[in-house]
C-alpha cells in the first residue's frame, strides 16, 4: 500500500480522534486546516481550537482558514500536492477546492447517510427516538451530505443515551473508519455506493426556537426530546414565567395529568404530556443551580404547570 498525502481538516474535539489515528497510520498528514483562534472563555487570550491544538502538540503543519473562498488557502492547498482531503466536522468546501486533490476529498459524517443529512445528525437521531446510528465516510460532491459512500459502521443506541454520551462513542466509532477508509482508497480495494436521496432526512442546526419542549407531544417522545438536546443546547419550557432547562428525565407512570401538568409523590416529580407522563430528574431554573426533581419539589409551586 502506497501512503497517501493527506491535508486533514476540522476544528471541534469530535475530530480529534480521527486526527491522531490518521497521524498514527501509514497515511503522511502534509497539513492541518482548521478555523482561527478565539476568545473561548469570556475572560482570557484567544485559543487554538481542539484540532489545531492537537496538530500542534504532534508536530504538524497548520493553516487558518474562515472563509473556505480564500485565494490565499486555495493557493496553500494548490502547493502542497496532496491526494486526498479529509474532512471532519468542518465548514463546507467550495467546487475550487474539492477539485484540488487527485483522488477526491472524504468526509466523516456522524449518521447512516442518507439519513440526517445536516449540522446536527447525533441529536436528530436522539430526538427522533432512534435505537441505531453510526458513522459513514463518503466522498464529497458540491451538494452537501450527499455524495457515494465508501464505508459505514452502525451502533446501537440506548434508550436513556444523551448525545453528549453518544456523541463520545461516534468520534471513536468514526476515527477507525476513517482510517480503514483510507487504507482501501490507497490500496484501490474500495467500491462506492450512491446515496438513495428518497431515503434521506435532515439534521438541521438548533437554535432556541426549535428547541422548546412541547408537552402535548407523547411522553416517549418528551424524553426524546429532552436527552438528545443534553448536553448543548438544551430542551426548555417555561416555570411561572422564567425558562427552565431540563437535563434529564425519563418516562413516567400513567396519571391523570393534563400536559405540563405538575405532580408529586414518593416516587418522584411527574410533569403530565399529550400520553402519558415524565419524570423530572434534573432541571435548571435561571440564577439557581442544576437541582434534581426532588428538590425543585421541595422548593418551588407545583401548582403552576410547565408551558
Amino acid at each position: 500500500m502506497k501512503p497517501l498525502r493527506i491535508v486533514f481538516m476540522g476544528s471541534p474535539d469530535f475530530a480529534v480522534p480521527s486526527l491522531e489515528k490518521l497521524h498514527n497510520s501509514n497515511h503522511e498528514i502534509v497539513s492541518v486546516i482548521s478555523g482561527e483562534d478565539k476568545r473561548r472563555r469570556r475572560r482570557g487570550s484567544p485559543e487554538p481550537t481542539p484540532v489545531k491544538k492537537c496538530a500542534q502538540e504532534l508536530g504538524l503543519t497548520t493553516f487558518d482558514a474562515e472563509d473556505m473562498k480564500d485565494a490565499e488557502l486555495k493557493d496553500y492547498l494548490g502547493g502542497l500536492k496532496a491526494d486526498l482531503f479529509v474532512v471532519v466536522a468542518f465548514k463546507i468546501l467550495p467546487p475550487s477546492l474539492l477539485e484540488i486533490p487527485n483522488l477526491g476529498s472524504v468526509n466523516l459524517h456522524a449518521s447512516l447517510l442518507p439519513k440526517y443529512r445536516g449540522a446536527a445528525p447525533i441529536h436528530w437521531a436522539i430526538i427522533k427516538g432512534e435505537t441505531e446510528t453510526g458513522c459513514t465516510v463518503f466522498f464529497l460532491e458540491k451538494k452537501v451530505d450527499t455524495g457515494k459512500i465508501i464505508r459505514q459502521k452502525s451502533t446501537p443506541i440506548g434508550p436513556d443515551e444523551t448525545t453528549g454520551e453518544l456523541y463520545e462513542r461516534l468520534k471513536h466509532l468514526g476515527s477507525d473508519l476513517i482510517v480503514e477508509s483510507l487504507d482501501s482508497i490507497a490500496e484501490a480495494s474500495y467500491t462506492v455506493t450512491p446515496q438513495d436521496n428518497d431515503q434521506s432526512t435532515s439534521a438541521p442546526k438548533l437554535f432556541k426556537e426549535n428547541t422548546e419542549i412541547d408537552f402535548k407531544q407523547p411522553a416517549q417522545d418528551v424524553h426524546n426530546f429532552v436527552r438528545g438536546l443534553n448536553p448543548f443546547p438544551l430542551a426548555w419550557c417555561t416555570y411561572d414565567g422564567e425558562r427552565m432547562n431540563l437535563y434529564k428525565t425519563a418516562v413516567g407512570p400513567q396519571m391523570d395529568l393534563r400536559p405540563g401538568e405538575l405532580q408529586a409523590d414518593e416516587r418522584g416529580v411527574f410533569a403530565g404530556t399529550g400520553d402519558g407522563t415524565i419524570q423530572l430528574l434534573e432541571l435548571q431554573l435561571p440564577g439557581r443551580k442544576r437541582m434534581s426533581g426532588r428538590e425543585f419539589a421541595n422548593g418551588f409551586d407545583l401548582s403552576k404547570d410547565l408551558k
